[in-house]
């Protein structure tokens, strides 16, 4: 099972578009896949119109006299081999939450552990912040996917979570995985950004994500854009990224993965 992060401190940068696509490309291929929405948000769980409410809420996910399991909450979509385990707003209180349990930053890997028989992959939808909950993804996660616009304020994040990583002590293997997102080649600072980030960051992914209306048309017609329109030029580039992904977390690719 590999654990796929969707994060960014900074929001409105498209990780549930990246958490939404990718997971929908790696259930395609029939890669058993589930999405935690846990961006109280629920950006992700209404693409898939499903209702944001998990019983118990936070609370009920980390109760301390109860190990509960995640099985009951898992919800299908409309889509096979793909799963989703709704956001819920009460989620807004995690960090809260977790500091009332005994080891508080490995509690997501206690609920996730017992899925490893279940799913190939998981992707987190994460909520743009550090905090408790953030600090259980890197440690669960075998990737953290970071999309980023080609902006100074963006760059300036990178920097932020790169330092929070390289300080703490989470999963040795992490892969950091930073990539463009949303980029409009028209734009000067855009471009030149492109070309200056990944020499600093020798891990950038190559794909970029270009601004598409399409995805943002998602939240109309609710359904990932992969699926919906695979002719896209966004929905192109979701599936070159994905195939890095794939290439990074599980080594050399055969020649028919390679796509």
């Amino acid at each position: 099972m590999k654990v796929i992060g969707c994060y960014n401190l900074k929001g409105g940068v498209g990780k549930t578009a990246t958490a939404v696509n990718l997971a929908s490309l790696a259930a395609n291929e029939g890669k058993q896949t589930l999405i935690w929405d846990l961006d109280p948000q629920g950006a992700a769980t209404y693409y898939f119109r499903i209702q944001p409410k998990v019983k118990g809420g936070g609370q009920g996910l980390l109760k301390k006299k109860k190990k509960r399991s995640l099985d009951p909450l898992i919800k299908g979509t409309d889509f096979e081999s793909l799963d989703l385990l709704p956001a819920d707003f009460s989620y807004r209180n995690l960090d809260l939450v977790l500091e009332e349990n005994k080891k508080p930053t490995k509690q997501l890997s206690r609920l996730l552990k017992p899925l490893s028989q279940e799913y190939d992959c998981i992707f987190l939808d994460c909520p743009p912040s550090i905090s408790l909950v953030s600090e259980n993804i890197f440690r669960i996660a075998d990737a953290l996917l970071v999309p980023m616009i080609p902006t100074t304020l963006s760059a300036r994040t990178l920097d932020q979570l790169q330092e929070f990583l390289a300080s703490h002590a989470f999963n040795p293997n992490l892969q950091c995985m930073p990539f463009f997102s949303m980029v409009d080649r028209r734009k000067r600072l855009h471009t030149d950004l492109m070309a200056e980030l990944p020499k600093q960051y020798p891990d950038f992914l190559r794909t970029s994500i270009p601004y598409s209306a399409e995805v943002e048309r998602m939240g109309i017609y609710r359904m990932p854009v992969v699926l919906k329109n695979p002719d896209n030029p966004a929905s192109k580039a979701y599936g070159n990224l994905w195939q890095e992904v794939k290439a990074r977390l599980y080594g050399h690719l055969r020649r028919e993965d390679q796509g």
